[in-house]
Parts: C-alpha cells; structure tokens; sequence
C-alpha cells in the first residue's frame, strides 16, 4: 500500500510539472501574440498573426488531449492492481 502511495505521489508530482510547464506555454503564445499585433502595421498582418496564434492554441489543446489521456491510463495502471486486489479479498 504504502509503495502505491508513492508510485502515486510521483506520478502527480511529474503531472503537476508538466502542467505547469504547459500553462507557462499558454502565457508565452498570448505574450507572443499581442507583441505580434502590436507591431502589426497592417490588418492582413494581424489577421495573419492571429491565425498563427489560434493554429499553434489549437495544436496545444490537441497535445493536452494527448496528455490527459496518458496520465489517465498510468494512473489506472498503477491503482488497478490494488482494486483488483481488494476485490478479490472482500470476495474470499
């Protein structure tokens, strides 16, 4: 039991580094972004700045998708083995 707090700890520990290295990227694209329009001159430039913005935002929400969906399994994968466990002894 108490290694599978562990392994858990750890493994919301690495999580919780990755986000918060993901939310610095969400900061960084819209810093990007309204240095990009305020140095725009003209509006097929900012429309074009824009673009890049929203397809680089869209990237990264398919990427946490990604993300979610690995941290998810790894997280059942590490408490699986103990429900199945207490299962099988509150079943005996």
């Amino acid at each position: 039991m108490i290694d599978m707090q562990k392994d858990l700890f750890d493994a919301y520990e690495q999580g919780s580094r990755l986000w918060l290295g993901r939310v610095k990227s969400e900061a960084d694209l819209w810093s990007e972004l309204v240095a990009r329009l305020t140095a725009t001159r003209s509006v097929p430039e900012a429309i074009e700045s824009y673009q890049r913005c929203v397809a680089k935002r869209m990237q990264m929400a398919v990427d946490d998708g990604r993300q979610l969906f690995d941290e998810w399994r790894k997280f059942m994968q590490k408490v699986s083995p103990s429900l199945a466990l207490g299962w099988q002894t509150a079943s005996d």
